[in-house]
């Protein structure tokens, strides 16, 4: 069996601690002589069980010394709560009766350990289908109040409120005996509203007169409620997807309570385990579940590679540049060509593999110049899939967290996720730029720069004291293009030392962003194999055009960008001496008598970024001088677009000069690459403060 942990949250009232044995003993008594003889010698066995299992793990020692706390406490208290950890396991070896039972019949056999209420809070249950839940399938099954598990992604979050753990009720007829003492106290249960534990219909059980409550004895707790949603939901937001099949997608409302709140974070992806229930908001009832147990879902990519991409790599162990350039020559050959677009989806293979989940990553956004939006919005779409958290932007929605009211009645605030929330970890592709107003621009710039946002929460409008603001972190990657064969943009006559006319789109937004990069073709010119590629696919949508295509799969494009963006890496003193070098002079370089250096502060962090994407990408785990040259290139490159030349007068298209098709390419382009080094280590002797490099010749 496997290791279950169970934590008891026993709720016990009692006007007094050392009158607790007492009582019990006196509930038990009537309790036994209201049962049948059979039944009453199961439930006494199994107690018996539950009191050999807490002796020998050490739950009834934590129990006392629990008691000392509420013993030196000089509040006043109806309701006291207990935690114990309980192993089902090493009780199912005790009384398979009684393991059973926890695992199934979980409010009942919360009696047999304190007979007035417990909640059960269960970190594991047994892999077994029964055992799942399914949230994507229907019925949702809500009748069975026992614990299942379930995963999803938290895609709204409301604020922490309170609720009522427990109430002590009084009799109003003072003559009557239960106007005094604890016999009327309500707990919360699993799935019951604020008005099953506090109203003010209750009548007394012995003269039917109201009860009324005792203020002083209430026992608030901490309440949130969570929205969720089967993982699957992130297949229907990428762009692009083999996945034909149709599944029905609806979120579900989970209850976090007391020690739970606040243990989730919107956008991430959880396994829970709790009691389904039904809760009944006036006409309206909603599926939910109470949570007991939290788990953060952290996914496991393949360790391995194909044999094709090993056998690729060990043909081009010469050459620290020729693995990746093949790579970028041959991707996505189901969209376009095989030889077009290479620093393009170059650029795509850099960021994927730089694609990561902590904040303060090494992050890769991507601003694409285009004249042909179809062909680029087709190859990011394509690209998207590659990833599990690859998410199109879709249209008319908000790219960031925005706040609503909560719909189950609360009246509070609900934090809505989003694209950039549910693409953490991944891609957010927020599609054109010349769609979004300015406020948006500038938002997004702002995120950009601090990878976080923040929700304003007015007080008044949502039921609180106070305003509030809550910074939620974004770990992904963006990508967007502009058109630049839109009337909007004029473009100036030497593309390569003026470069774009950016007028539309704020300056430092595209500074915000990575790379900036242009496709290989001029505006309204198509090459002839894309041409071909475009008509061919219209007419059979299905059909593999290449024989690398079935080489090298999709499938094998997803296993290796997982397995490279998980290495890690390290940048050597060589490529480190390179880049600091590099962005020294270029700073130097790039400047202007009014606004100083062109070359943002960023751009440090752009090189390493690139450079260990190149090595990743590579399947090394050091950062060579080879991967700082590809970095700098096409940040020199991006750089050109942007301010115009510089003094390392680098070529139009660096990094593929030429097209790719044979061994002698290969070595051509490697020759190239050798002398662009060269001219890099002259140019940093030249304009470098101060850096002092090694040159081949010295």
């Amino acid at each position: 069996m496997a290791l279950l942990i169970y934590t008891f949250i026993i709720i016990i009232a009692w006007p007094g601690l050392t009158s607790f044995l007492h009582s019990l003993s006196q509930h038990f008594d009537k309790e036994r002589r209201g049962l049948p003889g059979k039944m009453h010698r199961e439930i006494q066995k199994m107690r018996e069980v539950a009191l050999v299992y807490l002796d020998r793990s050490g739950g009834l020692q934590k129990f006392v010394q629990d008691c000392k706390k509420y013993s030196d406490s000089k509040q006043s208290y109806a309701v006291y709560h207990f935690i114990i950890s309980i192993n089902p396991s090493d009780i199912a070896e005790l009384d398979a009766t009684l393991g059973n039972h926890i695992l199934h019949n979980p409010i009942q056999a919360a009696q047999i350990f304190q007979s007035i209420s417990i909640l059960l809070k269960p970190t594991h249950l047994p892999p077994l289908p029964s055992y799942v839940l399914s949230l994507a399938a229907f019925p949702f099954n809500y009748t069975s109040q026992r614990f299942y598990m379930s995963e999803g992604i938290a895609i709204a979050m409301g604020i922490v409120t309170k609720y009522t753990q427990g109430a002590r009720f009084l009799c109003t007829e003072e003559t009557c005996q239960f106007s005094k003492g604890f016999r009327y106290i309500r707990v919360h249960l699993p799935g019951a509203t604020e008005s099953a534990t506090v109203r003010n219909d209750f009548v007394c059980s012995l003269c039917s007169s109201p009860l009324q409550e005792d203020m002083k004895f209430r026992v608030l707790g901490d309440k949130q409620i969570v929205e969720m949603i089967d993982a699957k939901v992130l297949n229907a937001l990428k762009g692009y997807s083999n996945d034909k099949s149709h599944f029905r997608i609806q979120t579900f409302t989970v209850f976090l309570r007391d020690e739970l709140a606040n243990k989730m974070k919107i956008g991430n992806h959880y396994k829970i385990i709790g009691i389904p229930a039904c809760v009944q908001n006036g006409l309206q009832a909603t599926a939910c579940i109470e949570v007991n147990s939290i788990q953060l879902c952290k996914p496991s990519g393949p360790s391995f590679v194909s044999d094709n991409f090993k056998y690729l790599l060990s043909l081009t162990a010469s050459s620290c540049w020729r693995f990746t350039a093949i790579l970028a020559n041959i991707f996505a050959s189901q969209v376009v060509p095989p030889g077009t677009y290479n620093t393009l989806k170059l650029a795509i293979l850099l960021s994927l593999v730089q694609t990561c989940d902590k904040e303060n990553a090494d992050y890769l956004d991507l601003l694409i110049v285009t004249s042909d939006t179809l062909v680029i919005d087709r190859l990011l779409n394509y690209s998207l899939c590659l990833l599990p958290r690859g998410i199109r932007h879709p249209p008319y929605s908000d790219i960031f967290p925005s706040v609503s009211k909560d719909k189950h009645g609360t009246g509070s605030a609900s934090i809505q996720a989003c694209s950039a929330v549910l693409a953490k970890g991944g891609i957010c592709y927020i599609g054109g730029l010349a769609s979004y107003k300015r406020d948006k621009l500038e938002l997004l710039h702002s995120v950009l720069e601090s990878r976080a946002t923040t929700v304003f929460i007015p007080g008044k409008k949502y039921g609180e004291e106070a305003d509030q603001q809550v910074t939620i972190s974004l770990q992904t990657n963006f990508w967007s293009y502009v058109d630049s064969s839109s009337k909007k943009h004029i473009q100036k006559d030497n593309f390569l030392i003026g470069q774009m006319d950016m007028s539309l789109i704020p300056p430092n937004l595209v500074d915000g962003f990575g790379l900036l990069i242009h496709d290989e073709f001029p505006s309204c010119q198509l090459s002839s194999p894309l041409v071909h590629h475009i008509l061919k696919k219209a007419i059979h949508p299905e059909a593999m055009l290449y024989k690398v295509s079935q080489q090298f799969r999709m499938q094998d494009y997803e296993e290796f960008i997982s397995f490279a963006k998980n290495l890690h890496v390290e940048l050597s003193p060589e490529a480190e001496s390179l880049i600091q070098g590099y962005y020294l002079a270029s700073r130097r370089v790039r400047r202007d008598s009014v606004h100083g250096s062109t070359l943002s502060a960023s751009a440090l962090k752009i090189l390493i970024s690139l450079s260990k994407a190149h090595a990743k990408l590579s399947l090394r785990k050091k950062v060579l001088e080879e991967d700082a040259l590809i970095a700098v290139l096409l940040l020199e490159s991006s750089l050109t677009l942007k301010h115009g030349k510089s003094a390392l007068c680098i070529a139009p298209n660096p990094v593929f000069p030429f097209d790719l098709s044979d061994e002698n390419s290969l070595q051509q382009r490697d020759s190239y690459l050798m002398q662009c080094h060269h001219q890099l280590l002259k140019f940093i002797g030249a304009y470098g403060p101060g850096i002092h490099i090694n040159t081949n010749e010295e």
